[in-house]
């Protein structure tokens, strides 16, 4: 096996009492896709922090093969400094390297270069960030949560381009999706351990439910051993004191493990409130549209709503999301066409809006609305203390101010705020960002069991498989489109990705570019990624050196008599010659694959 291109060895750090990470290991080798899983607060972010040498942990040792370059992609990248996007993606590039690639991947990811970074929306700022750790193609990615704010498109193309790279990968995702398609083995962060299984994330979660299923056994059988040893101790160590004295310590022992023992965490509790029954139709749209000067948003767009059902809202960024979704509620009038909304429609909503709240209020205050220490779940009253439990907030947390609440603690709290409030109607937009996969389980649960109807925005493909049963997704030029089943279904008969709309900031104020035709989104196609074109036309210089170097090496070997002169020569020459042979060998195979792709693509074309 290769050696690992880097090495955590024992690593160890505690914030506060409990240890966030005891004795955890983590070795990457070149071309391993390793996906690193747990709970929100589990650590898996500082680890990766660790890994890039960005945090010093108390104890432990990590190790980087010189030479090799390692990218990191933080949740909330630092811009200060950069007065364009360009500039700040070139500051990633190491000496020598080509700035190309910094203005190809911009380009790609739908920006020009040209942004300031203090004006840039969240998905903005995440494509600039990825375009950065890209473009030196490092010898190993950290990416923890690269698909936040990112569009359905964005993210089919960074699963696209990652996966034709031969950088090492270690990964942070809530996407189920973006998960198996990338990951090969992966690292479970639980209890401040760390457990690695050689399969990817496809496999994981059914092991993983074993391993806690037994662990859950385990201690039922170790519960029982105790009540039974503490029963000899009550009733039968009278007579037998002085030969039963290892028996009482081994009695011991057993408290001592059942009482370190740290239990997995539990879930989450989401209930919605939920008020009066909706009438049957919830929203009938006729032929509605609605524009932006010059630009359709939405054009002659008809659906109608039922009680129950679960529409799912996806396309790119820009493309018209929010806006369908105030049509649908109400909040926004049509410029043509008939909006009717049924009755007795109790609407709550949860937005993207997160930084809307104060940073300086309390847990406790934006859960009561600082109005004592009750939240009102519908009519019946509820300690906020209860509350935040239920989603897994400790007590201690209650006067923390949410300016220093994780990314994954604003989206449950985001959450408890909206469930709060009794409704009839949900309307979701992005609901999953930041949350873990266990608290992504427990929402699909709740909306599942939600006797109203659910309208909601996501980029999350697997939520939307999951909780939808009708798909509505633009078509261009202001169009939309309703598709039965979830986003594979929408795929299925659409029978084409999704296409990114251009960006707009690309043109002059004012002007905007035209969707591209719904004829050309069917019919786009693959195309070659930078890296692989970059390959194309290195490779073959490449393997003209091998060659040489081969050459010169068996002219080497050829001498009879470099053996008897200098052995140690003779080795080293035969295992250079070795080592180039593989070398070109290796070089070889992928030329011929990747123009074998280059003449099949061109032959689609």
């Amino acid at each position: 096996m290769a050696p690992p291109l880097i090495q955590l060895t024992d690593i160890a750090l505690t914030f506060g009492g409990t240890p966030l990470l005891e004795q955890v290991d983590l070795s990457v080798s070149a071309g391993e896709r390793i996906c690193l899983v747990g709970r929100n607060g589990s650590g898996k972010s500082t680890l990766l922090r660790i890994a890039a040498g960005l945090v010093e942990a108390d104890r432990g040792t990590r190790f980087v093969q010189p030479g090799v370059t390692i990218r990191y992609l933080p949740q909330e990248p630092d811009f200060s400094g950069h007065a364009t996007t360009v500039s700040y993606v070139e500051a990633g590039l190491g000496p020598g390297d080509d700035p190309y690639p910094a203005k190809y991947l911009l380009e790609q990811l739908g920006l020009t270069g040209e942004e300031d970074p203090a004006h840039l929306s969240g998905g903005e700022a995440r494509r600039a960030a990825i375009a950065r750790v890209l473009a030196p193609a490092p010898d190993i990615l950290l990416l923890d949560e690269p698909t936040n704010h990112l569009d359905l498109t964005t993210i089919e193309w960074l699963e696209q381009e990652i996966g034709s790279q031969r950088a090492a990968l270690v990964l942070i995702s809530h996407d189920r999706r973006f998960l198996e398609t990338l990951s090969r083995s992966t690292v479970w962060l639980d209890r401040g351990r760390a457990r690695r299984v050689d399969f990817g994330f496809k496999q994981f979660e059914t092991w993983r439910d074993d391993v806690l299923a037994q662990e859950e056994l385990d201690q039922h059988k170790l519960d029982r051993k105790i009540n039974a040893e503490e029963h000899w101790l009550r009733y039968g160590v009278t007579a037998r004191r002085k030969r039963n004295v290892r028996r009482l310590s081994n009695l011991q022992d057993l408290r001592r493990s059942r009482r370190d023992y740290r239990g997995a965490a539990g879930k989450a509790v989401i209930e919605a409130a939920q008020a009066d029954k909706s009438g049957t139709l919830v929203v009938e749209a006729k032929d509605i549209s609605l524009s932006f000067g010059d630009r359709p948003i939405v054009r002659d767009f008809s659906i109608r709503v039922m009680r129950g059902d679960r529409l799912g809202i996806v396309g790119p960024n820009g493309s018209g999301k929010t806006t369908l979704i105030g049509l649908l509620t109400g909040a926004l009038a049509p410029d043509a066409g008939q909006i009717r909304l049924g009755s007795n429609l109790q609407v709550a909503n949860l937005d993207q809006g997160r930084e809307s709240l104060d940073p300086e209020l309390t847990l406790s205050d934006a859960l009561t609305g600082g109005r004592g220490d009750t939240v009102m779940i519908g009519d019946q009253p509820k300690h906020v203390i209860g509350y935040m439990r239920d989603f897994l907030f400790p007590p201690e947390q209650a006067r923390t101010p949410l300016r220093v609440l994780s990314g994954g603690e604003r989206g449950r709290l985001t959450l408890a705020r909206a469930l709060a409030r009794p409704s009839n109607v949900l309307v979701l937009d992005e609901p999953t960002n930041d949350l873990d996969l266990e608290t992504l389980d427990v929402l699909e649960e709740m909306l599942g069991n939600y006797a109203g109807t659910v309208i909601l925005v996501s980029h999350d493909r697997d939520f939307l498989d999951r909780v939808v049963n009708s798909v509505v997704a633009p078509d261009g030029d202001g169009r939309w489109v309703e598709y039965a089943g979830g986003y594979s279904d929408m795929l299925a008969q659409r029978q084409s990705d999704l296409t990114r709309r251009a960006v707009a900031s690309s043109k002059p104020a004012g002007e905007s570019k035209p969707a591209a035709p719904a004829a050309e989104a069917k019919t786009a196609k693959r195309r070659l990624s930078f890296n692989e074109k970059h390959a194309l036309e290195t490779l073959p210089k490449q393997m003209s050196a091998l060659q040489k170097q081969i050459s010169e090496l068996q002219k080497k070997l050829d001498d009879p008599k470099l053996y008897a002169r200098d052995p140690k020569a003779f080795t080293d020459t035969s295992t250079s010659l070795a080592t180039a042979q593989s070398e070109l060998s290796t070089a070889e195979e992928r030329w011929l694959e990747l123009e074998m792709l280059r003449e099949e693509l061109e032959g689609r074309a």
